[in-house]
């Protein structure tokens, strides 16, 4: 590794001029990258729910529709906004109370079923159902909706998941670059204060914002990514990959003095021991990321490749970038030099070693409780009713419920050619399901006013291609909630008695789908996470005890972490549950690994048990501080910023779990050192030398312990 190291120090020049060059295609590709921000579009494509809005989509010409909700206005003048929408591109069909009948007809003519659907009288309110033929998150139905927000923001609102989807778009558009200037920011500040240099942080921060760039810009290969992938990938990738650069500034430094000044000779050395650490570590943090691609919830697969190229960049860029920088700089960086403003906490391994029993009680003692709370804190699945209550698709749910009773809209996809008879029973036992506001059909409108041969062609074509049928479903409950779930089931039951081909199909029956789906990719997520990492850290480590132990403190960080929020009442994004525990995993067993090995080499070294343990964490604490510090200034500034809960929370859990971590690896790893010691000697390589090395706490005569060498 030192011919590398010297290479990247000879070619300094060379490589920042191709690095800055490279900013050019990515930023190209990260500009021509799609953002999907609908969450439910990442359902596997084989379930009924997403087939049937293929279906939909193919056999109907409609893939998205919004139900608009329209106050204060006179007949005609609610015929002249539907014919204004009509007229929108990409909107198929606009179903209203005069696609029935004519305005002439009274609603009151009309079957009751249509009349409760479409008018409320006391608020002066209606209804229409507006379809489009592009599906529920494409760009063309995005700017559909904006395009009728403009034709009357007071009277009219959407409501629907591509209201809500475009409302979200909205949002990332105008905070995302904020997440990053936030979490950059804070950075810097905590650097600035905990590093010996002002101007340091600046090319930490500079080397990692171009990793990022090639990280986004190589995106446009996978043709898109989330919303939650866009504005958490460039926040994590600089929490995760700041302690790359710690190391290489500490280790530069450690050089300088060893060749007494010679920077170029004491920059190569720092780069190769940089890859020779950084490298091992950073395989976790890509393992842990890679574990989130074995979800069936594509999300993960969509965020965990992002995050593990973000990771492998970061790396290059520490071991290229930084070092070219940081020699070029040299002269300004040592004009801002100053002292670190934390204090020293090379002398708390003393403290630890001596009261690790209280340590090895307390793990006890908070495991039960941190245990039941991870098994116990709730989470939801309905993104919009975490929404701020300003944005239009939230008012306008809020409107129909207020005015209508309704929440979820359902739609029951159905053969064409099911008997008149038989399409009558089941309408009417759907009507009677609870929670059931109405159901609109082909025969909803075969009332006594209105013969069968009477039903105008419009609104045959929009509910009946001759193939399929389409039946408009509205629930008073809201979607994600455990009785329109259990209203999904029995209606299902229902109409599969009647056509065994029929499909519930709409954004509650796929939340449904959502729920039971992520709930297994959690448990799968949580034990590849743990078999990838128990296993890299074996190989690295070369031990059977050390993957246990660590991976064990981890973990039990994680259950602190993730438990919290049943004790205080938090409830969760859904995400938050599958992919925290893998990322803190990944990105803080780096903490335990740093400490693991200093503790290995001191007692291949000679020093007794707590000797090793104790000098390990005085030399080791400092950087971890540091890099647990950063990751949460880069998270938990835009956990408080983001209007998004998703977003929020899961940035607020990362920050915190960043700091539990540190405090687990502090005081409690030290005490599982002290009470395993023996069994880690005995099951691992490298911790004693072959010849004459005692496990206990007698040292032979010809060993000379850690501390008297120093």
């Amino acid at each position: 590794m030192i011919k590398f190291g010297k290479r990247v120090v000879t070619c300094r020049i060379p490589i920042l001029i191709l690095s800055l060059l490279l900013l050019v295609p990515s930023m190209i590709g990260y500009l021509h990258t799609r953002i999907n921000y609908d969450i439910l579009s990442y359902l596997p494509k084989d379930i009924e729910t997403m087939q049937g809005q293929e279906i939909l989509l193919e056999e109907f010409g409609t893939g998205a529709f919004s139900v608009a909700v329209v106050e204060g206005m006179e007949p005609k003048e609610a015929a002249a906004l539907k014919n204004e929408i009509s007229q929108i591109g990409h909107v198929k069909k606009v179903l209203w109370y005069d696609s029935l009948a004519d305005l002439s007809i009274p609603m009151e003519l009309l079957p009751a079923d249509i009349e409760k659907a479409f008018e409320n009288q006391e608020t002066n309110a209606t209804l229409m159902i507006v379809m489009l033929d592009t599906s529920m998150s494409a760009d063309e139905t995005l700017d559909a909706v904006e395009q009728i927000r403009g034709l009357t923001r007071q009277q009219c609102l959407l409501s629907g998941m591509s209201a809500v989807v475009a409302d979200i778009k909205n949002i990332c558009n105008s905070e995302a670059i904020m997440y990053v200037v936030i979490a950059s920011v804070l950075s810097a500040v905590v650097l600035s204060l905990t590093m010996d240099s002002f101007l340091i942080p600046l090319f930490f921060l500079l080397s990692i914002g171009m990793a990022i760039i090639y990280n986004l810009g190589t995106n446009f290969m996978a043709g898109e990514i989330s919303f939650i992938t866009q504005a958490l990938a460039a926040v994590l990738q600089l929490a995760v990959t700041m302690d790359y650069s710690i190391f290489l500034w500490h280790s530069y430094q450690e050089n300088q003095k060893r060749f007494y000044g010679d920077k170029k000779r004491a920059m190569a050395h720092a780069i190769s021991n940089t890859v020779s650490s950084v490298v091992g570590s950073s395989i976790t943090t890509v393992a842990g990321f890679l574990a989130m691609c074995f979800m069936t919830f594509t999300l993960g697969l969509d965020l965990g490749i992002v995050m593990a190229k973000g990771v492998v960049f970061g790396v290059i860029g520490c071991v290229t970038i930084l070092p070219s920088m940081i020699l070029v700089f040299d002269r300004a960086i040592e004009k801002t030099r100053h002292r670190a403003m934390i204090p020293d906490l090379g002398r708390i391994g003393d403290f630890v070693t001596q009261n690790y029993v209280v340590f090895a009680v307390l793990f006890l003692v908070i495991l039960g409780p941190a245990l039941y709370g991870y098994t116990h804190n709730e989470v939801y699945y309905d993104l919009a009713g975490t929404l701020p209550e300003h944005l239009e698709s939230v008012m306008a749910n809020a409107k129909l419920e207020e005015d209508f009773g309704m929440g979820a809209t359902h739609v029951i996809l159905a053969d064409s050619q099911l008997d008149a008879r038989q399409a009558r029973a089941m309408l009417r036992e759907l009507e009677e399901v609870k929670g059931v506001r109405f159901v609109i059909g082909m025969d909803s409108v075969r009332g006594p006013a209105i013969p069968e041969e009477m039903v105008p062609d419009t609104y045959r074509e929009i509910l009946d291609n001759g193939k399929y049928q389409m039946m408009f479903l509205a629930s008073e409950y809201k979607t994600a909630s455990d009785e329109v779930n259990a209203q999904c089931d029995e209606i299902k039951s229902i109409m599969k008695q009647y056509d065994p081909s029929a499909m519930l199909i709409g954004e509650a029956p796929c939340t449904q789908d959502l729920i039971t789906i992520t709930d297994q990719d959690f448990k799968t997520v949580s034990m590849v996470s743990i078999v990838l990492i128990f296993v890299i850290i074996a190989i690295v480590l070369k031990s059977i005890s050390l993957p246990v132990i660590l991976v064990s403190v981890i973990e039990f960080a994680i259950f602190i972490n993730m438990g919290i929020p049943a004790y205080t009442g938090t409830v969760l994004p859904f995400i938050a549950s599958i992919v925290i525990g893998t990322i803190q995993l990944g990105a803080t067993v780096d903490y335990a690994i740093l400490m693991t090995n200093k503790y290995k080499k001191a007692r291949y070294q000679g020093a007794l048990k707590q000797e090793a343990v104790s000098a390990a964490l005085n030399s080791s604490l400092q950087s971890v501080f540091v890099s647990a510090l950063s990751f949460f200034a880069a998270t938990f500034g835009v956990g408080l910023y983001s209007s998004i809960d998703m977003i929020s929370a899961l940035c607020v859990l990362l920050a915190r779990g960043a700091l539990i971590s540190l405090l687990v690896v502090a005081f409690i790893l030290p005490a599982m050192f002290m009470i395993f010691d023996r069994l880690i000697c005995k099951t691992s390589a490298g911790f004693l030398k072959e010849k004459g090395m005692q496990t206990g706490s007698e040292r032979l005569p010809f060993v000379v312990s850690w501390r008297e060498t120093k």
